[in-house]
């Protein structure tokens, strides 16, 4: 399996708009965050996690085939905000979106001529696929096991595939849901700052969710420009444990 991180920031992306700190003005390519989603290769098939306002960006330098499936963390606009830029990608035949109930009626009321019985032509041809936290699914032949996790009082989504599980906006893990993360060979979780914040968690969470869950590796993923320049934190972390960046790729095994 392989992984390609398309975005690695916050809702505000890095470097944030109007800001002068030593992050926003960085010329290191690593502390320049799109927002958070993951291109997938696995068994042949292509799965995206999110698709965010920069997905057209994102999507640029890298080689335009089809997508099988995209899966849908929660109904945040920095996670939904690209899907009406799948329009190219239904050149392949519809778009299928796998999304909790609550999350397909909030894209339907943002987004409703993407969903329209006629649509008019250009509009990108999705199909939603519902899922709940309760059943795993499948996209093609590859199961997917969803995570419930709390996003302050948001329950959303996190998903493993086989050995690797990718978790964002996570504030708490639900104990009945650690299970579903052991004996992992890679973890992405979100790590916002390391300052408090009411519906993320911080560095020093998710390095405690890190040793909780024991993967072989971990990165962390959705930072605000608060967390520090990646090159002086990233010496911080202990073994196997990575901030990742835009554009990084690693193999899962």
């Amino acid at each position: 399996m392989k992984v390609q991180f398309l975005g690695t920031g916050t809702s505000t992306g890095v470097p944030q708009i109007g800001c002068r700190c030593e992050v926003c003005n960085s010329n290191d390519f690593r502390d320049k965050r799109l927002r958070s989603s993951v291109r997938i290769e696995v068994d042949g098939k292509v799965l995206l996690i999110d698709c965010t306002p920069d997905f057209r960006q994102q999507m640029m330098n890298i080689p335009f085939v089809k997508i099988d499936g995209i899966l849908f963390t929660h109904e945040h606009y920095d996670h939904v905000g690209g899907i009406d830029d799948l329009r190219p990608f239904s050149s392949f035949g519809p778009v299928e979106l796998y999304m909790e109930h609550h999350l397909e009626q909030a894209v339907r009321e943002r987004m409703p001529y993407c969903f329209a019985t006629l649509k008019y032509k250009g509009v990108p041809d999705l199909r939603v696929k519902k899922i709940n936290d309760k059943s795993k699914f499948l996209v093609e032949d590859i199961s997917i096991t969803p995570i419930r996790v709390m996003h302050f009082k948001l329950p959303i989504l996190g998903f493993r595939i086989y050995d690797f599980a990718y978790l964002t906006d996570v504030k708490s893990i639900p104990e009945d849901q650690i299970s579903k993360l052991r004996n992992l060979d890679t973890l992405v979780i979100s790590a916002l700052r390391r300052k408090e914040h009411i519906s993320h968690q911080t560095l020093e969470d998710a390095l405690r969710v890190s040793d909780k869950l024991n993967p072989k590796k971990a990165y962390f993923s959705h930072m605000s420009h608060e967390m520090g320049l990646h090159a002086e934190i990233e010496k911080e972390l202990p073994p196997n444990r990575h901030f990742a960046y835009d554009g990084l790729e690693i193999e899962v095994f």
